[in-house]
This record gives structure tokens, C-alpha cells and sequence, in this order.
């Protein structure tokens, strides 16, 4: 008996012939060709590919920060080219959880103040804000750096803050883009570790690296080759967490 298609609402992350064109002046460079993706929720999913294969420009279609030229994107069962701009912006502040290989800090700002940042620009009461992004330094073991500048801070602890911010609207997806590029191999397990955190705790990852030991943390690895899914496997790691 055939297993019935699975619906939109039943991934977090769903597209459908994918396809992005950029004109390159007479000429029209596809960087994806025809991505077909399902990520459900709980999944850990690391996205990989060499320079030009188009695992960038997927990432920012799924982080709503560009448009398909054809196909379509379902994020949380819901239709994103059918929002408009103001309904985009929204959703990348309260559904997606960004964290970037420069840490995107604001360098005169505290830590707190730093994690704070969403709450702000979705216009969330003072006393709240404050509790929350203490809720989310604890998650990340930084609480007690709370009140630090990103000068006063290490690569690994900017980059904690940086995903204490990601986690402070309570997204659907944390989106990471090179989370430990620019960090040393001690470091980067131990961002890993927060990372493996997160997911136990029921978080979707989507974790876009060159490095496959990073990628290895996952329980998927997507490879992106000339603007297609080249394979998408099980990691080792997955038979153990699961």
C-alpha cells in the first residue's frame, strides 16, 4: 500500500522546484535548478557544497532573505510567496533564528542588549525583554557575561550571544551559516555542543558549513551541487541520538 504524500503543515521547511536565476547581463546563471526539500520538526540538518554550488542562495531562500525566481517555499505549512514585505519581514524576526560566521554584534551594546535586539523591533515590553533575554544567555550558559560588551568577550562567547539572540523570539528555525568559521577547533566543539543543546531541547537546525566534521553533527547532511541536491544522507550520529 502506497504511504500517502505528506501534506505542507507537515514540515517545517518544504520546497518544491526551487529555482533561482540571476541575469548575469546577457547571460542567465541558475544557481538552483529544480530543489525539492522537506525538513521536519526536530530534524538537525547540515546543508553543504563547494563555492558556487548554490548552498548560499538556498539558505537565503529559506531564511526569507530573497525571493525564488520559480517553485515554491512553505515555512511552517504557510505559503511564503504569497506574503508580502512587511509579512516577510516579520517572519524573519519571530519565526527564523539567525546566526552568522561574524557574530553580526553591535559592538557598544551589552550582551543582554545585544539579545534584546528582536524583542526591540517587535515592539515587546521593556520588563519582558529583559527576562527573556536572560532566558536565553542561560540557555547558553552566558547569564553571568550578561552585562559584557562584544570587546570584553572570546570568539566562542560572541558567538554564544549571538545564538542566545537567535533563540530569544522562540523561532521555528535556527538558521546557522558558518557558525564556527571563525572560530578555533576548541571553540567550534564547544558551539557544536550548544547547538546538540538546542536540538534535544526540540529546536529545528539548519546548519549551512564547508567543514565536514561540522556537518557530521547532524543528523542529515544535504550536499548542494551545481544548483541541485547532489545526496542527501543519514549522518553516523543520528542512529546514536535517536
Amino acid at each position: 500500500m502506497a504511504t500517502p504524500a505528506a501534506t505542507p503543515h507537515e514540515f517545517v521547511i518544504r520546497t518544491e522546484d526551487l529555482w533561482k536565476v540571476y541575469a548575469m547581463g546577457a547571460e542567465q546563471v541558475s544557481a538552483l535548478r529544480g530543489v525539492n526539500l522537506n525538513i521536519r520538526r526536530n530534524e538537525y540538518v547540515a546543508i553543504m557544497g563547494p563555492s558556487g554550488s548554490g548552498k548560499s542562495t538556498l539558505m537565503n531562500l529559506i531564511g526569507c532573505l530573497d525571493t525564488p525566481t520559480r517553485g515554491q517555499y512553505w515555512l511552517n505549512g504557510q505559503s511564503v510567496g504569497e506574503l508580502s514585505d512587511d509579512e516577510l519581514a516579520y517572519i524573519r524576526n519571530k519565526e527564523i533564528g539567525f546566526v552568522f560566521q561574524t557574530f553580526n554584534l553591535l559592538p557598544r551594546a551589552t550582551a543582554q542588549h545585544n539579545v534584546e535586539l528582536p524583542l526591540i523591533y517587535a515592539g515587546v515590553p521593556s520588563a519582558e525583554r529583559t527576562e527573556r533575554a536572560l532566558e536565553a544567555l542561560r540557555k547558553v550558559d552566558l547569564v553571568d557575561r550578561r552585562q559584557h560588551k562584544p570587546n570584553e568577550l572570546s570568539g566562542g562567547q560572541r558567538q554564544r550571544v549571538a545564538i542566545a539572540r537567535a533563540l530569544v523570539n522562540h523561532p521555528s528555525l535556527i538558521l546557522a551559516d558558518e557558525p564556527t568559521g571563525n572560530l578555533d577547533s576548541t571553540t567550534s566543539k564547544e558551539i557544536m555542543g550548544v547547538f546538540d543543546r538546542l536540538w534535544e531541547q526540540g529546536n529545528v537546525i539548519v546548519l549551512v558549513t564547508h567543514e565536514h566534521d561540522i556537518a557530521e553533527y547532524a543528523h542529515r547532511v544535504i550536499h548542494i551541487r551545481d544548483g541541485q541536491i547532489a545526496e542527501d544522507r543519514v549522518t553516523a550520529r543520528a542512529a546514536v541520538r535517536t
